[in-house]
């Protein structure tokens, strides 16, 4: 759509289109990142004593590690402005000489069916470009990652500079199009998004590639910024945005509701920190010491959730039974779960069979997750 008449200015404006102004489109979302200012963090806000990958605090962030120090991963208020979070990872036990298979690097993933915009591997496929807000202790060129798992398995691994050490700096990254790669319409991953903190040889001995390739290891992490080489280095980032277009726009802001709604369609927890007595579910005695269940999602999840995260702990959850309290003789399991809810059961001894019930918290660390992450 082309703009042609003359602003309040007095600045003719005929050659202004959609697309020349990087906004693909009139209305709707640009950032097909979610969580990109790390606002929601179900699982935590902090967590010290990493040595094993996965999602630790905030939200969509996987933090992917092998053998390569210990680290504290936290929702961190230390941010640029007009952000209130960011997500920053400290290393508490250094590797210094890290060796083959030694690796930390951060992971977002995106449902390849909200990528199809994009058009790849079509003779429309379309630029886009990615910006952040980047800080570390440790300065000089530093590797970022897609990686185009589908199809042909393809990879894109360009460097970016940190200029200045405990300094935010705002980074951006244009991504060729890719007219041979394809992206399935379905809901496994799309794009795999890396930020390498540090790796081993087997990541770091080949080149930056600044056009999509075929996946190779070595090319992965040629830049080498090398977090986590001594105790107390850093790496914090927010502000990730991900948009159609060969230039970035200012980062488009969501409310925490909204955030929240998008992020617990991969992870959905309901942990009850602030008291005691928060009810999880109401169900049925089915004899008399087993109860079951059921929870619906709030939204409904990319997938079936194949188990139910708990505290491990049986004193963290109690079931209130035509107004008794009966201790939980062990934590909640998994019984079974479909993309809109979950069915589970526990247990208490002096259940009367066909009886409502009620599971409750009974102590501020319980809370029952479900993940279908990528």
């Amino acid at each position: 759509m082309a703009i042609s008449k003359i602003d309040s200015d007095g600045i003719t404006a005929g050659g202004i289109t959609a697309d020349s102004l990087n906004i693909g489109q009139i209305g709707g979302r640009r950032n097909l990142i979610i969580n990109g200012a790390m606002q929601v963090a179900q699982r935590g806000t902090s967590l010290s004593g990493i040595t094993t990958g996965g999602y630790k605090t905030v939200d969509r962030i996987e933090h992917t590690l092998n053998n390569l120090g210990t680290w504290t991963s936290e929702q961190s208020s230390d941010a640029p402005d007009g952000f209130a979070n960011s997500l920053k990872l400290t290393c508490t036990s250094a590797d210094a000489s890290p060796v083959t298979n030694d690796y930390m690097v951060l992971f977002h993933k995106i449902e390849a069916q909200n990528l199809q915009m994009l058009q790849y591997g079509t003779s429309g496929a379309k630029t886009a470009t990615i910006s952040f807000w980047v800080k570390s202790n440790k300065t000089g060129s530093a590797s970022f990652g897609l990686r185009q798992p589908d199809n042909s398995n393809r990879q894109f691994t360009p460097s970016y500079t940190i200029s200045s050490a405990n300094t935010w700096e705002y980074k951006t990254i244009t991504i060729p199009a890719d007219t041979s790669g394809v992206i399935n319409n379905d809901n496994g991953s799309g794009f795999q998004v890396e930020w390498w903190l540090n790796s081993g040889p087997d990541f770091t001995t080949g080149t930056n590639q600044n056009n999509w390739a075929a996946s190779n290891n070595p090319d992965r992490n040629p830049s080498n910024l090398g977090v986590g080489g001594a105790n107390n280095d850093y790496f914090a980032i927010t502000g990730v945005q991900l948009e159609v277009g060969s230039v970035a726009t200012p980062f488009e802001h969501i409310s925490y509701g909204e955030s929240l709604a998008l992020c617990q369609r991969y992870y959905y927890r309901m942990s009850h920190t602030t008291g005691l007595n928060r009810p999880f579910a109401v169900g049925y005695a089915d004899s008399t010491s087993n109860a079951y269940g059921f929870t619906f999602f709030p939204v409904t999840m990319r997938d079936q959730p194949s188990a139910i995260e708990q505290s491990n702990t049986a004193s963290h959850y109690e079931i209130r039974d035509a107004g008794t309290t009966r201790t939980c003789t062990g934590v909640p399991a998994h019984a079974n779960a479909s993309r809109y809810g979950a069915h589970y059961f526990f247990t208490a001894s002096g259940l009367t069979a066909g009886r409502g019930v009620m599971l409750r918290a009974s102590g501020n660390d319980g809370y029952l997750g479900w993940s279908a992450e990528l």
